[in-house]
């Protein structure tokens, strides 16, 4: 197995604050791994970790492979990032800042700039100094310059910061794109679920420096399934009646779940069967399992 990311005990330390408390972390090359927790959970310290920006109080960091080291050894010319706000140089237009950025990574091709202006549609802005833009035109130059020497791997901490809806979908696809189609990892820190849950392939949870869960694929296609939930009060009856109309149901927390299409699509003809036989339904409801509640189950509980 290949990954691009590999964490052994990572702890980071400030004084008596565990602010990341032996974390292992197993990240898949060509995934999209969110990162979710709390303000304060521990998301930014452990990407700072992994880019080599601080030293860990114990534990191993492996990044496409290649230990981090001191005197900042590492992957970097594979590896783009975006951590907490973008930097940028104000008084220089959103191409000489692009440009700058091109020469810092040694690239000769001075195309490559008008490549991500287009990628990031920041044409309209391309000449406007970076100090007058927009926080969320700012954020796509943050993302710019990550993306720009086209790495194998991006470290995002919050990407949809200071997006309008508009350009959190057109971010969306343009992370899902680099996976499909050029194999890019993406490892990303949120606190947007919604967001984190429609573009995640594995997704982690981090509460007060641990992480204290993980959901892989399965899992989360379970969470984002839709099924027709049913309360009778006969429920044994209705159980019968819907398997002899051939839905297979399931019986769960005093109702009946049913995961067939046909029963999400036409509920009208579930309560129709219902009603013949004598057993009608007192609710009827499309209800789809929720990451959020998951979430917040996890870290409210937490004490």
């Amino acid at each position: 197995m290949n990954y691009a990311i590999e964490t052994s005990n990572l702890s980071k330390q400030y004084g008596k604050v565990h602010a990341v408390d032996n974390v292992h972390l197993r990240v898949k090359t060509g995934e999209i791994y969110g990162f979710l927790g709390l303000n304060g959970a521990g998301k930014t310290t452990t990407i700072r970790a992994l880019l080599g920006m601080i030293r860990p109080s114990g534990g191993n960091v492996k990044v496409l492979g290649q230990a981090l080291g001191p005197g900042g050894r590492g992957p970097w010319a594979q590896v783009g990032h975006l951590v907490e706000s973008p930097a940028a140089y104000s008084e220089l237009s959103v191409r000489e800042n692009l440009d700058v950025a091109r020469r810092l990574h040694g690239i000769q091709n001075p195309k490559v700039v008008d490549e991500v202006i287009e990628q990031l549609t920041l044409g309209s802005y391309a000449d406007r100094k970076a100090g007058t833009l927009s926080s969320g035109n700012f954020q796509r130059l943050g993302l710019a310059r990550a993306l720009l020497h086209k790495p194998e791997l991006l470290l995002l901490d919050e990407p949809a910061n200071g997006l309008d809806p508009a350009g959190v979908i057109e971010i969306r696809e343009l992370l899902k794109s680099l996976v499909q189609q050029k194999g890019v990892t993406v490892f990303m820190s949120s606190h947007i679920l919604t967001e984190v849950d429609r573009l995640a392939t594995r997704i982690g949870i981090i509460h007060k420096g641990q992480l204290i869960e993980e959901l892989d694929t399965d899992r989360l296609e379970k969470m984002r399934s839709k099924y027709l939930e049913i309360q009778a009060r006969d429920l044994e009856s209705a159980f019968a009646s819907l398997q002899n109309a051939g839905y297979k149901a399931v019986m769960k927390d005093g109702a009946l779940l049913i995961e067939d299409a046909r029963a999400i699509e036409h509920p009208d003809e579930i309560a129709r069967i219902l009603v013949q036989v004598g057993t009608p339904p007192t609710r009827l409801a499309v209800e789809q399992q929720n990451l959020e509640e998951h979430f917040m189950q996890l870290t409210g509980g937490a004490k």
